[in-house]
């Protein structure tokens, strides 16, 4: 569903049943990002991290987990990654389609990285993150903790 049709859809349930709108939704759309098992990190324009999920917060521990909010993502990464960021940007920038882009392969861990632009409901680059998709099969049984 696009995100115009989801708000469409949201103010209509909002007309209909009171019961839909932004601010109850953002704790919805946290609790999705709390409980994914990839690190999230979202950052601003400004390259401030806004936000760290609680498996981010324990990836980046050394590094200052939880004391890296509100700091530069950039003083994070060597002069080449910086640079890569701010080209990923301006590419963001160029066009309200440009909104994903594979940075990384990392096969120790067997995952592919990708920065991700994050847009308002105008299609204006508010900030961005880095999203990690691990390619490993699930080792857990189905339903194995209801059986």
């Amino acid at each position: 569903m696009g995100k115009k049709l989801f708000l469409q859809e949201c103010q209509h349930f909002n007309a209909k049943k009171g019961a839909c709108n932004k601010m109850s939704l953002l704790k919805y759309f946290k609790s999705v990002l709390d409980q994914d098992q990839c690190p999230i990190v979202i950052c601003n324009l400004q390259h401030e991290i806004v936000y760290m999920n609680p498996a981010a917060i324990a990836r980046y521990e050394n590094w200052g987990g939880k004391d890296l909010l509100g700091k530069s993502l950039l003083n994070c990464h060597n002069p080449q990654s910086v640079k890569r960021i701010h080209e990923v940007i301006d590419w963001f920038l160029t066009c309200r389609e440009h909104n994903r882009i594979y940075t990384f392969r990392n096969e120790k861990e067997n995952k592919d990285v990708y920065m991700i632009a994050l847009r308002d409901e105008n299609g204006t680059l508010i900030g961005y993150y880095e999203k990690h998709e691990y390619r490993n099969v699930e080792a857990e049984g189905l339903y194995s903790p209801l059986s």
